[in-house]
């Protein structure tokens, strides 16, 4: 089956940062924020204090993935111009996403520079608290004045909007006011990351939440769905269930795998993050090349 891997990151040198202050790399693919807090972001092996588009390859091609989106966010530090270059050279590998931070004094420059000079035709918006927008701002209203100003340069520019909207119970986590957004701009295109990131236990919100948001032009990613059911583990069943719930809700036709790599694969391997949805009897083959491949294929590729 062909695959698009429709979320992956990578980094030239982890500088990323979060409610816990700036993220700097420790070496050997472990990180440290400003707290104290330690962690692995990248499997040994594959990166020392980066992430490379040619590790990514190596693991793609390893796991024969056609294609991968390269996306931004604070977790790893803005990498407008690393994944540039990225594509750039690896123009039958990669697309790529820009962000920006909204309330840079001379945002209008960086918005002339990503979209208009380096002609990104995506852009990515985390406003999480853990590591996005609302992690050093005070909340941020996703109906609001900040963020609409961002919609209207994407909608202007013809861009794809990916947004991370965090978790639930987190302020961040704003599906109404996104969705009181979303329907102004009806020509627009929204992929919502990580199926809104619902935890164990959040069935029920899950179902709501995606009825929702059946509109035309909202798509969402399945990026580590996995990881935000553990403790659970492989097969994942909570996970399968919510995405089971997400194509009898919305289609299959508007969901997309993605691995959120490389700090995505460092609990589990990438091959089990492809396996508890491809070897599932939950999911028809049509469902799995639609998820798999035919979605991101006409979203971003066509």
């Amino acid at each position: 089956m062909k695959i698009i891997d429709a979320h992956v990151h990578i980094a030239k040198y982890i500088t990323g940062f979060g409610s816990q202050g700036e993220l700097i790399a420790l070496g050997n693919g472990e990180a440290m924020y400003a707290s104290g807090y330690k962690f692995r972001m990248i499997p040994e092996g594959l990166g020392d204090t980066g992430f490379t588009p040619e590790s990514a390859i190596s693991v793609m091609e390893k796991h024969n993935i056609e294609k991968g989106i390269l996306l931004q966010g604070n977790y790893l530090g803005f990498q407008n111009l690393y994944t540039y270059e990225a594509v750039k050279k690896y123009p039958n590998k990669f697309i790529g996403a820009a962000t920006y931070d909204p309330f840079c004094k001379n945002k209008n420059k960086i918005i002339t520079h990503l979209f208009d000079e380096l002609n990104f035709k995506i852009i990515k918006m985390e406003v999480s608290n853990g590591s996005g927008l609302m992690c050093n701002h005070d909340t941020v209203n996703l109906n609001g004045k900040v963020m609409h100003e961002v919609y209207q340069i994407a909608n202007e520019r013809n861009l794809i909007f990916v947004i991370d909207i965090g978790r639930p119970r987190n302020d961040c986590w704003q599906p109404d006011n996104l969705l009181k957004a979303i329907k102004k701009y009806p020509n627009m295109k929204f992929v919502i990351c990580h199926l809104f990131a619902c935890q164990l236990g959040d069935e029920e919100l899950l179902i709501r939440t995606l009825k929702k948001f059946r509109l035309p032009n909202v798509y969402f990613d399945l990026a580590s769905v996995d990881n935000n059911t553990k403790p659970e583990i492989f097969p994942y069943p909570t996970a399968q269930k919510y995405i089971r719930h997400a194509i009898d809700i919305i289609g299959s036709d508007k969901l997309m795998w993605g691995s959120d790599m490389p700090c995505g694969i460092c609990k589990d391997t990438y091959q089990n993050k492809i396996d508890y949805i491809l070897q599932s009897s939950l999911f028809t083959n049509l469902e799995k090349e639609n998820i798999f491949y035919n979605t991101a294929n006409n979203l971003f590729f066509k």
